[in-house]
């Protein structure tokens, strides 16, 4: 009977052996490869041919798993504000900033939703998804070195349409740390949207850190007075504070 080519008793040598081969598949080839050689006479550039070809085709499938479980890294939600003070920041200033931003975030896995500016008091809000904190603040050194003065790990609502046809605001309840889970926001947004038309008011979303006992809310409304008239009604909560914000995306 002819004898069986080696790649193919190397083959059949991997599958008698299965378990051990998933365990040292690089140990278990070398050795055989090295047995049958020694037998038949083989020279060790095709050793290492045989040896190559089979390891390369069988780790392929690790690296790409390896390399989808790192690149799916679990990101969060996060609200990363600057306080640059009255008068210091304008709307076309911090689009540009934001331009720079998105240049630079996929070197460091982060992902830049929307900003929204509050020009009066010189303040801005940028919404993120980023695996850490570390992660935007290294994201906002390169791009323009403008770091933010806090972040704020978030829970957002189910996002609303803007319309276009109102002043957009964002109000700021602040409840005390420990004081606010995202479910119960979640129940007074529901409030929130049962009487906003009363008062022409258009709720956009909501983001909650429970952490601090931040509640920031998104809406569009002809005026401040609407929107605190609004969550008055509605629930009782009345914010800290309602600023007139310009959005970017």
């Amino acid at each position: 009977m002819e004898e069986m080519p080696l790649r193919r008793k190397l083959d059949f040598f991997i599958r008698e052996n299965r378990i051990k081969f998933a365990e040292n598949k690089f140990t278990i080839i070398s050795k055989y490869v090295t047995t049958t050689a020694m037998k038949n006479g083989f020279v060790f550039p095709t050793i290492a041919a045989l040896l190559l070809l089979s390891c390369t085709q069988k780790s392929g499938n690790n690296d790409s798993m390896l390399s989808t479980a790192t690149s799916t890294k679990e990101k969060k939600l996060f609200l990363d504000v600057h306080d640059l003070g009255a008068g210091n920041v304008a709307f076309a200033d911090v689009a540009e900033a934001h331009k720079k931003d998105l240049a630079v975030q996929g070197k460091y896995d982060v992902n830049f939703i929307k900003f929204w500016v509050d020009e009066a008091a010189g303040k801005v809000y940028c919404l993120s998804e980023a695996p850490d904190e570390a992660m935007i603040h290294k994201t906002h050194q390169e791009a323009h070195g403008l770091l933010p003065d806090r972040i704020e790990l978030v829970t957002g609502g189910l996002e609303a349409s803007v319309k276009g046809d109102r002043q957009l605001f964002w109000d700021i309840h602040k409840l005390g740390p420990g004081s606010v889970t995202a479910q119960d926001v979640a129940g007074a947004h529901e409030k929130d949207l049962a009487v906003q038309g009363k008062y022409n008011v258009s709720f956009i979303n909501y983001w909650v850190d429970e952490k601090a006992g931040l509640v920031m809310c998104l809406s569009e409304a002809p005026d401040s007075l609407s929107v605190i008239k609004t969550h008055t009604e509605a629930h009782g909560l009345v914010p800290s504070s309602v600023e007139r914000v310009k959005q970017g995306n």
